[in-house]
């Protein structure tokens, strides 16, 4: 049996979550199905009741997809409520190369992803350097409040 994954995160704006997360992650927004101008299109075909498409839903993408094709599609659904608690999952951007490049040129590229995800709408909530440990790291928070790493 096939099984494919997608991550859906809850959010208040589906596509600042998508332009920050594709650049977090170097994803690319999902194009809608072919012969389709935009998602909201499709779902209409689809025969999704009208009171169930808000204005302005799949106007624009509001899912990110890996344009290897590796990793699992991610789509931002909007809900009402805001992000309330801590998550009880993050992403860990693993970026530094691992315990086998020096420490130094791990921390300068956690640096220069923090620095531009930042950027992008990201804050750094805390750097976390163990030089006994060899471990460099920022934790973060996306345009919403999401954690996550930078390692």
């Amino acid at each position: 049996m096939e099984m494919t994954v997608q991550l859906t995160i809850d959010c208040s704006d589906p596509q600042r979550m998508v332009a920050f997360w594709a650049e977090a992650l170097g994803y690319v927004p999902e194009p809608p199905p072919s012969g389709h101008a935009t998602w909201r299109a499709y779902w209409e075909d689809m025969g999704v009741p009208e009171e169930e498409l808000p204005p302005g839903a799949g106007d624009i993408p509001e899912s990110i997809i890996d344009p290897a094709g590796k990793g699992p599609r991610v789509w931002f659904q909007k809900v009402p409520e805001p992000k309330a608690a801590k998550n009880r999952w993050h992403f860990d951007l693993k970026v530094g190369g691992g315990r086998a490049v020096p420490v130094d040129v791990r921390a300068q590229r956690v640096r220069a992803t923090a620095e531009r995800l930042v950027a992008a709408g990201a804050t750094v909530l805390q750097i976390r350097e163990e030089p006994d440990m060899e471990f460099f790291a920022a934790a973060m928070q996306d345009p919403e409040g999401n954690e996550f790493d930078v390692v």
